[in-house]
């Protein structure tokens, strides 16, 4: 019996080990947002060319596995990018939200919340920054940078704008939409 304890035990640490271990990135298997306990839906790596850039990872109250059901799911969500390249210039992460937000929801994108949205981020990222973008079903969006608020707005036209900058038809990384949806 204690050796079946302890295969499981191995076993089980194994593999979340294996699980959470992102291009280098150390992801949790939950975090907190708004008072409640949200769990890993998927994760994968933001990469230019041949450049990984960040590490991305969807956190929701319920697993989902398309864009539909993400963009359908009452729950509170939570996008995490955990930058590994050593620095991405503010101007290169505002330009690739504005031309997400442009390519997926172009109503949204010269909204006023957007444009509040986009002046948040103001400071450049380095390698080991985190990047926490909260959004939640009353429509709040707030983003914070290495535990440091950046700022809230509340529109649920941008909560669905700033969710298909990720998981739109025209992503800026198929291979990161698939694997922050389980599927990669």
């Amino acid at each position: 019996m204690r050796k079946l304890a302890v295969a499981l035990s191995f076993l089980l640490l194994s593999s979340q080990a294996f699980a959470l271990d992102v291009a280098g990135v150390n992801v949790a298997p939950t975090v907190s947002a708004r008072q409640k306990t949200l769990t890993l839906n998927g994760a994968g790596v933001r990469k230019k060319l041949f450049v990984k850039v960040y590490v991305g990872s969807l956190y929701t109250e319920r697993k989902v596995t398309t864009p539909a059901q993400l963009l359908a799911d009452p729950g509170e969500k939570l996008i995490r990018m955990s930058f590994v390249y050593k620095k991405v210039e503010k101007e290169k992460i505002v330009e690739v939200f504005a031309e997400g937000l442009a390519n997926n929801s172009p109503g949204v994108a010269t909204s006023a919340e957007a444009k509040a949205f986009l002046s948040w981020f103001t400071a450049d990222f380095m390698g080991g920054d985190t990047v926490d973008i909260s959004l939640s079903p009353d429509g709040t969006v707030a983003a914070s940078h290495n535990g440091k608020a950046l700022g809230t707005v509340r529109s649920p036209a941008l909560v669905q704008g700033v969710l298909l900058i990720w998981f739109g038809e025209k992503p800026a990384d198929a291979g990161l939409k698939k694997g922050m949806l389980g599927q990669g």
